[in-house]
């Protein structure tokens, strides 16, 4: 019995640590993304469903978070390449401190798309964010299609084929 023991323990522990995993792939998406109110670094305020008929592609992140630095020139990319075919990379920080620290990491990256911010966490009990980064693919109908933890390269060859699949997919097929 005393070796069965640990071995049931650690049978329990991989069976957690697996459910964990298949739990923070997608899955947040195929639901109605919830819209917000966040002002940008020039105080201007965006809404979510002020993009509706675009493609959104939602991340949230922190100054402070290294994989957070490490995909946002990806993301970039992928905003000069399909921001003129409908696509709207917005960027919610969600660092606590002063506004200018959020504007300094962004000029030092030469940021080109929208960065909100939401000092007060409004955003993450919203979309049930777990860490930074987490990105959210949103369709032209407003649903959530992907949820992405963790870092990417969102200029790869994948991550562009499904962000084209989007921007060629028409309102009401998109809801589907």
């Amino acid at each position: 019995m005393r070796r069965i023991l640990p071995i049931l323990l650690l049978g329990g522990t991989l069976v957690v640590i697996v459910a964990v995993q298949l739990s923070r792939t997608d899955s947040r998406s195929g639901f109605e993304a919830p819209d917000f109110a966040l002002p940008d670094l020039d105080g201007r305020t965006h809404t979510l469903a002020e993009y509706r008929g675009k493609v959104v592609f939602l991340n949230i992140w922190a100054t402070w978070c290294p994989p957070c630095r490490e995909e946002m020139p990806s993301m970039n990319r992928l905003h000069e390449r399909y921001a003129r075919d409908g696509l709207v990379v917005l960027a919610v920080s969600e660092d606590e401190g002063p506004q200018a620290d959020v504007a300094a990491f962004a000029r030092g990256l030469d940021l080109r798309f929208p960065i909100l911010l939401d000092p007060d966490g409004v955003l993450p009990p919203r979309y049930g964010v777990t860490g930074y980064p987490e990105t959210f693919l949103i369709d032209r109908s407003g649903r959530i299609v992907r949820h992405v933890v963790g870092p990417a390269n969102w200029f790869s060859d994948a991550a562009r084929a499904e962000i084209e699949a989007l921007l060629r997919a028409p309102v009401a097929a998109a809801a589907e």
